[in-house]
């Protein structure tokens, strides 16, 4: 299969996962099918993809920029990322999700940091971190410290 082959397949099965998170947050099947299937084939995807690429990578090449850089310029490494994006910020949805479960936050309000999420990964979830300070006058630390 080629790069464009897998990134075209890896962005096509994630969008039922995104869909779910939206229209049905709450409901039992949706943790299960984002979770345990999308974001596991994802995971799969991604650990076939760095055992066949693993001796053509260069570990000292993460300690720069350009040694980053020069890494995305192979297609097969560009998917390998695109791939580890896709997997964790549905695992930020995920979060979002459950933590807005168990503390009652509308599932409407949801909607907008999903949305972030997937398009913008960290900007959901501060927008999510800003609506649970606005609703419940905490912020999700300090439940740990509180001991809750």
């Amino acid at each position: 299969m080629t790069p464009d082959q897998l990134f075209q397949i890896a962005n096509t099965i994630v969008l039922p996962a995104w869909l779910l998170l939206m229209v049905a947050p709450f409901w039992k099947w949706t943790g299960r099918i984002a979770v345990g299937i999308i974001v596991t084939l994802l995971a799969i995807t991604y650990v076939v993809l760095l055992v066949e690429g693993i001796e053509a990578l260069d570990f000292d090449s993460f300690g720069s920029i350009e040694g980053v850089m020069q890494l995305f310029t192979d297609p097969s490494a560009v998917v390998m990322g695109w791939i580890h994006y896709l997997a964790f910020d549905l695992m930020v949805g995920w979060f979002i999700v459950n933590d807005a479960a168990k503390h009652g936050i509308n599932r409407f309000l949801l909607i907008p940091c999903l949305l972030l999420s997937f398009m913008f990964g960290p900007t959901g979830l501060l927008l999510y971190f800003l609506f649970r300070l606005g609703i419940k006058k905490d912020y999700f630390l300090d439940q740990v410290e509180k001991g809750e």
